[in-house]
């Protein structure tokens, strides 16, 4: 398609919702993954089922009612959910170059950029349901969700602000130039009403969505989002747990290949290990393997583990699929005379355990959905059986050596509900096993470093490498002038991460990085980049974003405040805070959401976007908004009681004298055991 073909695509795309109904199958497309079908009447009652269609048939004129209605009923009955497929823009969904699509603002037309990427086939778990990834981080509710959205930032002006009511854009009001182009909430019930139940219910009726964490933020990235951390993560469980640099031989263990699990085999290879992960689902396996994010497959047991014994007397990194169940695969691990594997944890989306987010053993996939549609007790019943045999099996493990850690995706969480014996302290909640941000990377978080990322927005792989190189030699300077050996350590670890980054094919879909890097870091990084879009050596805007998993983005106690131990740790005031400071600090769109990767009810989580333009206005809103956004989660953890944040907020309040943060005196615990 010419560049004129594909504008004029886009201009028919963001012209809004259609006054004729498009002429086109109604039917799920076999040709891309799909979310797994719900029983609607185990959700809604009759009763709730009309009140879905007709909040459905809202979008519309009354004169496509009559049509609407009855179709719209039988998508309700059929999948569980009114998508609206007659509306799916029939365009190649992907993120194209900004100045191929029809705008008034240039920020709000970046934001087109970023929701189409977060549907592209490539990018999406199930892009024709609107979700991107973990089961059900979705985007919209529905088609007519996303026509509406795009028209209107189409033709905003900078002097209104969208307003994005869980998935439903609520309109454009009047506003300024200051203030974000948008503002998304997702998910926020009221929290008696905050029950996995209560979100079933909800997202049937189209009033809520799960918005995850970057899916309803509209800045996923795709695997690579989460394969720096992975990376750090693994590389910083060597050192802890094992005592070692260098992890050739190495085995680590670990399952799903959907959207953000996806990350971990390339992550491991980078860090030098063999890592294996097992899929049950064919078509998740074989899209990153054909994407080169997985080496090897495997189809049974005894050649996995006979490859797993090659790579590591040749001490070859490498990663492994497994299509299989993974609690086929631990249990085989378990029986093993020889301890093949190091390091062990979990990805699957278990914060959506009954509706696809974990398969149980001794069923095929497709057995599986079926029985999760048509038998959801049963289907219940095997999830947590399947849970209980997992555990049993790590179990056995660890007690021969390997070290185990949750990976914030509620594996523990959801296994002791299932009734497995992973709960050490009932007063603390606390697991048998740490979470990763307890014993890993909550140290990296409370020195402010967390994941840092952008978007080209011209679609150039030559500005992607070039802002390669601009990070680089940022990391580089700051290095020469640090004396800190602990922050000293993770700009090393930073400056190895880009330096080869591009080797490592990360891109799946828009030309986007991601980079791990503190308060300085960030800022710097981000006016080296707006001083070379004004100077013409990136040719296009840049989009600025992080993950919610970061320093001041989540309130989780099972994952990003896990190491928060002043029994604070459930109070949500930071991801709050670190929303609202980001909107009149100069973000370009903010999000607030209730779930993220622990579960709907787990955690409150913010996210932004800032997009960069070469003017001098952006380069002060970058260094206002990422300031902020960084040291109000170091702050927080300096209160605490974390001495990395202390010593972090510290330096932060001699690099700018305007921030002067509450801090904490030490308390004598001895004084205290007297009480």
């Amino acid at each position: 398609m010419s560049s004129q073909d594909t504008m004029e695509a886009l201009k028919k795309m963001c012209s809004g919702i259609p006054s004729t109904l498009p002429e086109v199958d109604r039917k799920r497309d076999p040709s891309v993954p799909h979310a797994p079908t719900r029983n609607i009447d185990n959700i809604l009652s009759k009763d709730d089922q009309i009140l879905a269609v007709k909040n459905a048939l809202r979008y519309f004129d009354v004169s496509h009612h009559k049509v609407l209605a009855k179709e719209f009923h039988d998508e309700l009955r059929e999948y569980g959910h009114i998508y609206m497929y007659r509306f799916r823009p029939q365009i190649d969904m992907k993120a194209y170059p900004l100045e191929l699509y029809p705008f008034a603002s240039k920020q709000a037309g970046s934001m087109i950029v970023m929701i189409m990427n977060n549907l592209d086939p490539a990018v999406a778990q199930y892009p024709h349901e609107l979700v991107t990834y973990g089961g059900n981080g979705s985007v919209f509710s529905n088609w007519a969700q996303f026509l509406l959205t795009v028209h209107y930032l189409s033709i905003m002006t900078d002097e209104q602000t969208l307003s994005m009511y869980s998935g439903h854009p609520m309109g454009l009001f009047p506003s300024h130039k200051e203030a974000p182009r948008c503002v998304i909430t997702n998910g926020l019930v009221v929290p008696n009403y905050s029950s996995r139940n209560d979100y079933e219910r909800l997202y049937a009726l189209g009033c809520t969505i799960y918005g995850q964490m970057t899916a309803g933020s509209y800045c996923y990235i795709g695997p690579q989002g989460i394969v720096h951390g992975t990376t750090l993560t693994v590389l910083n469980a060597g050192r802890k747990y094992l005592n070692l640099e260098d992890l050739s031989g190495k085995v680590f263990v670990t399952s799903g290949l959907g959207g953000m699990s996806g990350a971990q085999p390339k992550a491991g290879v980078i860090t030098g290990c063999i890592t294996v992960v097992a899929e049950i689902d064919w078509s998740a396996l074989d899209k990153r393997h054909k994407q080169g994010w997985v080496m090897e497959v495997s189809k049974t047991l005894d050649e996995l583990v006979d490859r797993v014994k090659q790579a590591r007397k040749d001490k070859r990194a490498t990663s492994i699929a497994y299509h299989g169940n993974i609690v086929d695969l631990w249990e085989r691990l378990a029986r093993e005379d020889e301890l093949l594997v190091e390091l062990g944890s979990d990805q699957t989306s278990l914060h959506n355990p009954f509706n696809g987010g974990y398969y149980p053993v001794g069923y095929a996939f497709e057995e599986s959905k079926l029985m999760m549609k048509d038998r959801p007790d049963e289907f219940k019943t095997a999830v947590q059986e399947s849970l209980r045999r997992q555990v049993e099996a790590i179990k056995k493990l660890t007690s021969r050596g390997m070290k185990f850690w949750d990976y914030g995706n509620s594996f523990l969480l959801e296994a002791s509900r299932a009734g497995a014996d992973v709960i050490k302290n009932k007063e603390t909640q606390e697991f048998i096993y740490p979470s990763y941000v307890q014993d890993i990377m909550g140290d990296i978080f409370s020195l402010g470093f967390g994941p840092f990322r952008w978007v080209c927005l011209s679609g150039l792989a030559s500005d992607l490498s070039e802002t390669d190189r601009i990070s680089q030699r940022v990391i580089t300077d700051l290095m020469k002038n640090c004396n800190n050996d602990k922050v000293n350590q993770q700009y090393k670890d930073n400056e190895l991460w880009i330096t080869q980054a591009e080797s490592h094919k990360l891109v799946v879909g828009s030309q986007a990085r991601i980079l791990y890097s503190d308060i300085k870091g960030r800022v710097e990084i981000a006016v080296a980049m707006n001083k070379a879009i004004a100077d013409g050596t990136v040719k296009g805007p840049i989009a600025l974003s992080r993950d919610h998993h970061d320093v001041s983005g989540a309130d989780s106690p099972f994952r990003e405040t896990s190491n928060v131990y002043d029994g604070s740790f459930k109070t949500s005031d930071m991801a709050t805070q670190t929303m609202v400071g980001n909107g009149f600090r100069g973000a370009t769109w903010i999000a607030l959401h209730n779930g993220g990767g622990t579960g709907w009810g787990e955690a409150i989580n913010c996210g932004f976007g800032l997009v960069l333009d070469g003017s001098p206005e952006a380069e002060h809103r970058a260094r206002q908004m990422l300031f902020w956004d960084v040291s109000n989660g170091v702050a927080r953890r300096a209160w605490s009681g974390n001495e990395n944040a202390q010593d972090t907020i510290g330096a932060a309040m001699q690099m700018n004298p305007l921030l002067k943060v509450t801090v904490g005196q030490v308390v004598d615990e001895n004084l205290l055991k007297s009480l």
